[in-house]
């Protein structure tokens, strides 16, 4: 594949996965706004804790297989097919452990209710091994296009149900059967408009080929779930479920931000570096890149979305709901680094090292679990602090080898950062000066949003940012190409 080639296929599976996770979070975010408003704290609080067993049991099912045929440079249908027919055993599979022992995790938790919730979200799992295989392949050929529709419609048709529900007093009911009606809308779309199909043939030699990548991506990938889904046991264990709801509700502003952006370069990143994982100078320029720009977007919106905490909460989700704001706070610090320095992870699973990818993870989880369960009989607050220590620990250890194999070390990576770093510390300043104007609700978020996105872009200018001139340069041809067809 030629250099303007590869450019503008990365380009157009950035901008439309990028539309995918932008418009699928906007209804999202939009529908868990209005069930929060019609709904207890308490029924978040039981959602969240048993979709941390379902989402560590979908690791299992989803596992690392499909990044190993993206990884793989001549992956064909009888690759495709043999994970896919894996991927529905293991959905089987874990599906059947968790209805078991759904009552025993409920037994633990004190909490009855978590039984038939589990039994029924886990069929979830069922849908997973299904289209698991689905989303490799639109990775693997870029089709980032027909995710976007499969994505769209899930979202619509779950929120009718899920707002319907809710405003008819199902509960906590309403949250199940929205997750479980947006993934299978999801995956009948796909699988309609996606061209591939299995064949019936399991090839045990091929599973093993593809099972040295696989396998640690999936061991690594379980650490890494295992790990994110480790204070919502702890709280909900050690706490309420009530204070788990807020906890969860306050890392979810952030985290839409970090699936909108983080997860959308990751997503085309790792299967554009596989295809030039031969040309170390070409990686580590596109890592580079994608630290810069990933600094230059993620820095500012997470500063900004930590100053306008308190009133979006109050404008959005209710005064019930306040008590999540300094964990929306804690959670813009702790996780506003990560996106911008995963394409390290990126760089090194692409180059074929997953085992180090492994080990990185085993030392970084290691130490998260620790400075969680050293935190969790202080508060709640200090389980959430846990996670800015973990961050900062993590920065050091994803860039530990790419100082060798790509040539990209910590006082680089560094000094890319700096600048947007600089002009997102000085924007903040400005906007909570902002706040002691002591503005009604409404009008104290506006000033907040107008004053940062001014001061930032303007520092930008003024701070000469290459970053800037790079979004400009991608923006510009799109834009004119809009204004041309309207013409």
């Amino acid at each position: 594949m030629g250099k303007s080639s590869l450019k503008t296929k990365v380009m157009s599976g950035l901008v439309w996965e990028f539309s995918e996770k932008i418009l699928a979070q906007l209804i999202s975010t939009a529908v868990s706004i209005v069930l929060a408003r019609l709904l207890m704290p308490d029924a978040y609080g039981v959602i969240a804790l048993v979709m941390a067993f379902v989402t560590i049991a979908d690791t299992f099912v989803r596992g690392g297989f499909g990044a190993s045929l993206v990884q793989k440079k001549n992956a064909d249908s009888l690759d495709f097919s043999t994970i896919f027919y894996f991927g529905l055993f293991m959905g089987v599979v874990f599906y059947i452990i968790l209805f078991f022992i759904a009552p025993v995790i409920a037994g633990f938790y004190r909490n009855p209710e978590l039984t038939p919730v589990i039994r029924v979200i886990s069929v979830g799992l069922l849908i997973a091994g299904f289209n698991s295989v689905l989303y490799s392949y639109i990775s693997k050929k870029l089709l980032f296009r027909k995710r976007f529709f499969s994505s769209l419609g899930g979202t619509l048709g779950s929120a009718v149900v899920g707002i319907t529900m809710a405003y008819m007093g199902f509960g906590v009911w309403a949250l199940v059967a929205q997750y479980l009606i947006d993934l299978f809308l999801d995956t009948i779309i796909l699988f309609l408009i996606v061209d591939w199909r299995p064949i019936w043939k399991f090839s045990l030699t091929r599973f093993k080929q593809l099972a040295g990548f696989g396998l640690k991506k999936l061991a690594s990938g379980l650490i890494q779930t295992g790990y994110n889904e480790l204070r919502a046991l702890v709280i909900g264990k050690v706490y309420t479920v009530t204070d788990l709801s807020y906890y969860n509700n306050g890392v979810r502003f952030p985290k839409v931000i970090i699936n909108n952006i983080g997860l959308t370069v990751d997503s085309v990143l790792f299967p554009t570096l596989s295809s030039e994982n031969d040309n170390i100078g070409k990686v580590k320029a596109m890592t580079k890149r994608s630290v810069r720009v990933s600094a230059f977007i993620m820095l500012p919106m997470m500063v900004g979305l930590a100053m306008c905490a308190k009133p979006l909460v109050l404008i959005l989700l209710t005064e019930k709901w306040i008590f999540c704001v300094p964990y929306l706070q804690i959670a813009c610090i702790s996780q506003a680094p990560l996106p911008i320095f995963s394409p390290n992870i990126q760089a090194v699973n692409a180059m074929g090292r997953s085992d180090i990818t492994l080990k990185t993870e085993i030392i970084k989880k290691v130490f998260g679990i620790a400075v969680v369960l050293l935190s969790m009989r202080i508060s709640v607050m200090a389980i959430a602090l846990s996670g800015v220590l973990y961050t900062l620990f993590s920065i050091v250890i994803d860039i530990f080898p790419n100082r060798k194999l790509i040539k990209y070390g910590y006082s680089e990576q560094m000094s890319d950062i700096a600048i947007p770093l600089i002009m997102s510390i000085l924007m903040g300043v400005c906007v909570w000066f902002v706040g002691l104007l002591n503005f009604s609700v409404w009008l104290d978020l506006i000033v907040k949003v107008v004053v940062g996105v001014a001061v930032y872009l303007l520092l930008s200018v003024l701070f000469k940012s290459d970053s800037l001139q790079y979004i400009l340069e991608i923006i510009k041809p799109k834009i004119t190409t809009v204004f041309k067809r309207k013409a």
